[in-house]
């Protein structure tokens, strides 16, 4: 499995790096894209893009990229906010009619903090193609914790949460809001619900280990498996890997992508950040079991940088302090440690 693709002079090291794991057999499929104000300093390709090694990863390799994809769907909010049509502080039941959590806010949603973070009622893997039927359940849920008092990653109900709002202001399906609202006009690889032409772009997911499944949904009964675990099949490669999957709308971690795509949205937010980067929350987030600051979509991390990963290793985010925007895309689900050696190349 060769390593393709470009360096700047001064980052070799940085292709060394994904050689030295791609050849210990750390990463089988994965791209690596970092930009500087627009220019390229890596984009970088290895391995393959199905189970069976037939398909050469190539430039427009499309990954399943999980919660990487929760900042684009608080992105489209944002847009309608940015033009008047909702307030940050406006309950989602005054553009949403039937909502029952009437105290919950766009802000709420916005950062994690509404209190509704699993599905309250038990569905199987084909709900996930039925967008009304997982807003309506949504709807008819009562929050968890009171609005605004807590966070807990609203690891799957998220992009229902802000796609419908979106819907309901603007009327167009999500999916299409935001691959002619953000995709299009920003020239962006990534998006929602694909239309069939893409599905053969798509790498297939891979667990690393077995047990990965098992593990990353935690303990039966625990908030964070009644989150990730329901509806089923969010962690199934039988249905991550699936038409179904692929062409429905799930913006809380349906989004595919490039890791060039997702560079490319960095490097737009870093010329103008707006409201995105802004802190909401800090604290234990009841979920993930630490300490996070939550913005309106992201996380911010102390030392400055933002953005958002996902379960199984992707990940997109800006380092403000050196100007770089990465998109790192991988299609073998493991713990999120390929990433950080290859950063540590990087910025040596």
């Amino acid at each position: 499995m060769v390593v393709q693709g470009y360096v700047a002079p001064g980052f070799g090291a940085v292709r060394e790096e994904l050689e030295r794991q791609v050849a210990a057999g750390a990463e089988t499929g994965a791209a690596l894209t970092v930009l500087r104000r627009g220019e390229v300093l890596v984009e970088l390709r290895a391995g393959w893009a199905d189970r069976a090694r037939t398909r050469p990863w190539a430039p427009d390799t499309l990954v399943n990229t999980y919660s990487v994809g929760k900042p684009v769907a608080a992105l489209a909010a944002l847009l309608l906010v940015d033009r008047g049509l909702i307030g940050l502080d406006d309950p989602v039941a005054r553009h949403w009619p039937g909502f029952r959590a009437t105290a919950v806010t766009v802000r709420h949603v916005l950062s994690h903090t509404a209190g509704l973070p699993a599905f309250g009622v038990p569905r199987d893997h084909t709900a996930w193609a039925d967008w009304d039927l997982l807003c309506a359940d949504l709807a008819a849920a009562e929050p968890e914790t009171p609005p605004g008092s807590a966070a807990a990653e609203h690891a799957l109900t998220y992009g229902h949460l802000v796609g419908e709002l979106v819907r309901r202001v603007d009327g167009r399906p999500f999916g299409r809001f935001v691959a002619e609202e953000i995709a299009g006009p920003w020239g962006l690889d990534l998006g929602f619900a694909l239309p069939a032409a893409d599905l053969g772009r798509c790498a297939e997911l891979e667990y690393a280990e077995s047990t990965w499944p098992v593990d990353v949904l935690g303990e039966p009964g625990s908030l964070r498996h009644r989150a990730l675990a329901n509806p089923a099949g969010a962690v199934d490669l039988d249905v991550v890997n699936s038409p179904l999957w692929r062409r429905a709308c799930v913006p809380a971690v349906g989004l595919h992508a490039t890791a060039t795509g997702l560079a490319r949205l960095y490097d737009r937010l870093l010329a103008a950040p707006g409201a995105i980067t802004i802190p909401q929350f800090t604290g234990v987030d009841l979920l993930l079991g630490r300490t996070v600051t939550w913005t309106l979509g992201m996380q911010l991390e102390p030392d400055g940088d933002w953005g958002m990963g996902g379960i199984g290793g992707s990940c997109g985010y800006a380092v403000p302090a050196r100007g770089l925007a990465v998109g790192y895309v991988t299609r073998r689900l493991s713990a999120a440690d390929r990433l950080e050696p290859l950063l540590e190349a990087l910025m040596s």
